[in-house]
């Protein structure tokens, strides 16, 4: 079976969303972490420079990847400028990276909503691509102080349950 693609909103090593998504990855069966450290996009930069190399390769690597995972956290009620930084860019690469790949999205937030309004504008700022986003199950784990052990592995059954039924989903999705 083929690795799944990680695609992390937040830059922080301690991060739980990152925590979430090694969970996500251990429970595909497999999972490479897409670095997100890219410049901001700017027109300028573009048209100047072109595509920055680690932009061409993000996109290669969503083009090639039989699955894509994102965790986002929620960040003023929205996406982090990371995770729309990275879309925008690679929006930018030619060719239909994005298309009919089966995506899954979740969050983990210190709010109880768990990262609801943060997913719903993952979701549309994904539409123009558009991939495959499962509808569900909704991982949002909120109150995350407390939602992970030591080792970053989710403390609550319920939440470990969607994301389980989540990855298989998206699996069954991968393999065809």
């Amino acid at each position: 079976m083929s690795t799944a693609l990680g695609l992390c909103g937040s830059l922080r090593a301690a991060s739980t969303n990152r925590m979430l998504l090694h969970e996500a990855g251990r429970l595909y069966g497999g999972m490479e972490e897409a670095n997100l450290r890219l410049p901001l996009y700017d027109g300028d930069l573009e048209q100047t420079e072109g595509i920055p190399d680690t932009v061409t390769k993000l996109a290669g690597q969503i083009a090639a990847a039989p699955a894509i995972i994102i965790a986002t956290p929620e960040y003023n009620k929205g996406i982090s400028g990371v995770l729309k930084n990275a879309l925008d860019w690679v929006s930018r690469v030619p060719g239909p990276t994005w298309r009919n790949k089966p995506v899954a999205i979740m969050s983990s937030t210190a709010g109880r909503a768990g990262g609801e309004r943060a997913q719903w504008i993952l979701r549309l700022c994904l539409l123009p691509f558009r991939p495959d986003v499962l509808a569900g199950p909704e991982v949002l784990v909120g109150s995350n102080e407390s939602a992970f052990d030591d080792e970053g592995r989710l403390t609550n059954a319920r939440n470990h349950e969607g994301l389980k039924d989540l990855m298989a989903k998206l699996r069954a999705k991968a393999n065809g």
